[in-house]
């Protein structure tokens, strides 16, 4: 698989968090990153919305 590379403009409060994390969990922030990644699940298309609905409109 050939790398891609990403360029991020992050806050430096957001960057130091991120190190600090990375070094806590002893990964490469690209891992976190990654991993974050493949944990995103697709939602259907046209329901974006992360509000459940009530099974009945009515109730």
């Amino acid at each position: 698989m050939k790398k891609k590379y990403l360029n991020l403009r992050l806050s430096e409060r957001r960057l130091n968090k991120l190190r600090n994390y990375a070094v806590a969990v002893d990964k490469t922030m690209t891992q976190i990153i990654e991993e974050f990644i493949d944990s995103i699940t697709l939602t259907q298309r046209g329901n974006s919305s992360s509000t459940p609905r009530p099974l009945n409109p009515t109730d």
